[in-house]
């Protein structure tokens, strides 16, 4: 891990690398990682888009984002057609999301980007078919009317859209539970793989008799299933190629078995049972598909032109309440062949899948099938249960996974935690590293022979002022530290929580120069809590600007992102300056929307899931940058220029302003939108 930057020498490790963990009750699913670092005055790389050179950063990560999650022992679809917990899935792991393609949302298979887990009060939502989901309130899933959370009001702080019992989810339902492999069911398997795909005889020759058993298959899964089933038999098999690989061909691995014990076993085990037990129909289904089932265009066939076998598939499927019909071949060839397709859809066929297990997984793919299903997936009602429970959640590539037969959605990575070996998900909301030391080393840095007294700019990677800081209370040492060494700084905040230091901020702006900066790039309410869920609103933060200006100290405002083809219109920026300039701001900077790497995959699911519709425009306008084109950024600064003019912002006094912004608007970090 990354650590030895952020501790001094010849310290005691710790249990985390270098850091103390702690876990605190007022700051419930968060742990601090508290840490003394070496250095807290940082320069700003060379390459990066900023017009300061210093910075200071006492925190890494931020509280401020929400958590979405969902109990541990919800089955999730992976990428083989089997279903895991969720406590269970791991990074890297292949799962099932969604992607609207035309007109329908259909399967696709994604990576599993983050996984963390969490403790929150817990919801049961339970569906008309039985199905029962338990989640934290702040949990979404896709409905029939679009993406809701569990919970949420009708007005107010909490009004945000929210599961009702006229809504319906998307999805095929609950899930089954897989199949015990006892001996009943490994029989079954046995018996429909042998029979639909193996060799078996005795024969007599002069020589004497001779007994074969072989079993080839291109599917290495099912033949290592019942490779495995026979041995724990006692039927041990050698294995041999049966089809070399040439002529375009593929190899076929096989295995065999020559002994008359072995072939009188065998025999035994896949004799017709007089009494057929669940689990015998499970694996026997399970080993007839394997061996003779298919399962194209979402639609599950069963073949063969045995009728005895034929027989014990139709009592085996109705034995399990699958409906079926049966298909005539349009041009038979030899002995009929006998087809049993499979009826009920997507939902059914995931049923079968999951209630035998079949081992070949190529043949359990859904990718690409649209999500149409008449399961009665309507919402019976939503409770609370009362209880704080261990709760679970993933990050994936579509933004998406299917839970328990519904769609849920996730919450998304972000990566500026990679680089302390955090995941780039939970962690980042829920792994906050603390330089507890940073208001010493601030003051000992500050005094060093080396230091110019440049100007120092906070806030810009997270915010100095986010809840932790409630907590820790590190930025009074940092700025009394900058007070007294009358070095010059600036903070950018997207919290309320500065207002607590404006004693402090008043003292150091007597001795040298002081300014702050609110980040407010819009002032549509559903927006931001679509946008920014975990911060203050905009109107709160303009408040906290007005605030700081009527004390002396310069505030301006960072009207940032300016979010294209949403916010960007006429009448929004023209709100958006209006309300600015009543705060009496002493400056306005307007920076377009960055998606760099973690961004851009938020953003663009955010956009697939509400403003499907401009997914092709952002493609256009951004490429494969992180950057919008520059006549693009210059028309949109020039239209904040000018409203700036028009409500007289630029002709306002700069008090107290750090003499390093440019005079064009700099493209300076953004914060992040989560």
């Amino acid at each position: 891990m990354r650590w030895d930057a952020l501790s001094l020498d010849g310290e005691d490790p710790g249990p985390f690398g270098r850091p103390v963990t702690v876990d605190t009750p007022e700051f419930r699913g968060i742990t601090f990682h508290e840490i003394r670092a070496k250095s807290i005055i940082n320069r700003v790389p060379a390459a990066s888009r900023v017009p300061f050179q210093w910075t200071i950063n006492p925190y890494r990560g931020c509280s401020h984002a929400c958590v979405y999650c969902l109990s541990g022992d919800t089955p999730i679809l992976m990428a083989d057609g089997r279903t895991k917990p969720l406590r269970d899935v791991r990074v890297g792991d292949a799962v099932y999301g969604t992607e609207v393609v035309g007109s329908y949302r259909r399967y696709v298979v994604t990576k599993v980007l983050a996984h963390w887990s969490t403790v929150k009060p817990a919801y049961r939502i339970r569906l008309e078919d039985g199905t029962e989901l338990v989640a934290s309130g702040d949990h979404r899933f896709l409905s029939d009317r679009g993406w809701k959370y569990v919970t949420g009001t009708e007005c107010g702080a909490a009004r945000r859209p929210h599961l009702t019992c006229n809504n319906k989810l998307v999805g095929t339902g609950q899930f089954t539970e897989p199949p015990k492999k006892d001996a009943d069911y490994r029989a079954g398997y046995l018996c429909g793989m042998i029979r639909g795909d193996g060799q078996l005889g005795s024969y007599s020759y002069p020589s004497g008799d001779v007994h074969r058993f072989r079993l080839a298959l291109v599917d290495r899964e099912a033949l290592d299933r019942s490779r495995t089933y026979l041995d724990d038999l006692g039927v041990p098999t050698i294995e041999f190629t049966f089809q070399n690989t040439e002529l375009g061909r593929r190899q076929i691995p096989a295995i065999r078995n020559q002994s008359k014990a072995g072939n009188a076993a065998i025999r035994q085990m896949i004799a017709w049972p007089i009494e057929a037990t669940t689990d015998w129909y499970k694996g026997f289904l399970a080993g007839i598909f394997d061996a003779e089932g298919s399962c194209s265009y979402g639609i599950l066939r069963i073949s063969n032109t045995d009728q005895e076998i034929i027989k014990h598939i139709k009592e085996s499927l109705e034995y399990l309440r699958f409906e079926y019909r049966i298909e005539q071949p349009k041009k038979p060839v030899g002995l009929p062949v006998i087809v049993i397709r499979l009826l009920g859809g997507i939902a059914e066929r995931l049923r079968f899948f999951h209630t035998v297990d079949p081992a070949i997984t190529r043949k359990q793919n859904i990718e690409g099938l649209a999500i149409k299903t008449s399961a009665r997936l309507g919402v019976t009602s939503i409770e609370a249960i009362g209880l704080e429970l261990p709760m679970y959640d993933i990050t994936t590539g579509t933004g998406d996974f299917i839970a328990n037969g519904v769609v849920s959605h996730n919450c998304f990575a972000r990566r500026t935690h990679e680089y302390l070996d955090f995941d780039s998900g939970r962690d980042f909301d829920s792994q906050i590293v603390v330089k507890v030391n940073a208001p010493e080393l601030v003051r000992r840095e500050l005094a060093a022979p080396k230091w110019a007294g440049e100007p120092i700019a906070m806030g810009t990677n997270v915010d100095c002022y986010q809840r932790a800081e409630g907590r820790y209370q590190l930025m009074p040492g940092i700025i009394e530290a900058l007070r007294d060494a009358a070095n010059p700084f600036s903070i950018l905040t997207k919290g309320s929580l500065i207002l607590r230091d404006l004693p402090l901020l008043e003292e150091a702006a007597e001795r040298t120069d002081v300014s702050a900066a609110v980040s407010v790039g819009f002032v549509d309410k559903e927006l931001w809590r679509l946008l920014e869920p975990g911060t203050p609103s905009p109107l709160k933060r303009l408040e906290v600007c007005a605030t700081l200006n009527e004390h002396g100290i310069a505030c301006g405002v960072l009207m940032g992102p300016i979010v294209p083809y949403l916010t960007d219109g006429p009448r929004q920026l023209d709100a958006a300056v209006r309300r600015i300039a009543e705060t009496g701001a002493t400056s306005l900077s307007a920076i377009v929307l960055h998606l760099r790497p973690g961004a851009r995959e938020w953003f663009t699911h955010w956009l697939r899931e509400h403003h499907p519709e401009l997914i092709a425009p952002y493609a256009r306008l951004y490429g494969q940058g992180a950057y919008a084109p520059k006549d693009y950024q210059h028309r949109i600064a020039q239209r904040v220029k000018d409203l700036a003019d028009k409500y007289g912002i630029a002709g306002r006094r700069n008090v107290r302003r750090m003499p390093t912004s440019p005079t064009q608007p700099p493209e300076p970090e953004q914060l992040t939108l989560l």
